[in-house]
């Protein structure tokens, strides 16, 4: 019997298409989404998973493919895009993640994971659309597993080699990519649901000692994006 369903948005390629392959090892029933039907068809096939398109900005597509999906037991907001347009950078990055963290929730969802970025918070930065909506969408996650029963996790897959990331040089500080895969495949056994709400790093953050410290996390508001006077 698979643990249950697994949702997959931008699960075509890259960081996506990654944790949909290690959630299926680990026996999660797989649905991969994004616009780009033969990548995740080539993902399903690969995981044993389904294929389901989809549009995160657009709250019609979104109602459609969690109709089709049915019951869904884990989503994993991993759908994103970086050097767009403002607004539709935020239509993506922030508004699909709403709405797929509804159409979830509404489907029976009892675990979210949604996939931020150090962006939000990391000092120098330029780029004004995705660093602005990585921090809204940041906020958000905390927000959101405040307001519901079901544990909501933001994470960053830190500084993967992706199409994403390929303005960057060669030589930058990249991030193993098989780190933010088996992060989630973590936080999808549900047993680090006390970091609920906390921002987790895949590559700096060890979840077990977290896991640990978790009283000393409530107690001084640790691993959240904060303003300290």
């Amino acid at each position: 019997m698979p643990k249950g369903v697994a949702v997959i948005t931008g699960g075509g390629r890259g960081i996506g298409a990654s944790i949909a392959r290690s959630l299926a090892a680990d026996g999660w029933s797989v649905v991969v989404s994004a616009r780009s039907r033969d990548q995740i068809d080539a993902v399903a096939a690969e995981t044993g998973g389904r294929a389901v398109p989809m549009d995160v900005a657009s709250h019609a597509s979104v109602e459609e493919a969690f109709g089709e999906i049915g019951h869904v037991d884990l989503l994993v907001a991993n759908a994103g895009i970086a050097g767009e347009e403002f607004w539709r950078t935020f239509e993506v990055n922030v508004l699909g993640v709403h709405l797929c963290c509804d159409a979830a929730l509404a489907a029976g969802c009892s675990r979210i994971v949604i996939i931020g970025s150090g962006a939000s918070y990391l000092p120098g930065a330029s780029n004004t659309s995705y660093t602005s909506s990585k921090a809204a969408v940041c906020r958000y996650g905390e927000t959101l597993n405040n307001a519901i029963d079901a544990p909501v996790f933001v994470i960053s897959p830190g500084m993967v080699k992706t199409e994403l990331t390929s303005w960057a040089p060669e030589d930058s500080p990249w991030t193993p990519p098989e780190l933010a895969p088996e992060l989630v495949r973590k936080l999808a056994t549900g047993r680090y649901d006390e970091l609920a709400g906390r921002y987790i790093h895949a590559e700096h953050d060890d979840v077990d000692d977290l896991l640990a410290r978790a009283d000393e996390i409530r107690e001084q508001d640790l691993n959240a994006i904060r303003l300290r006077r």
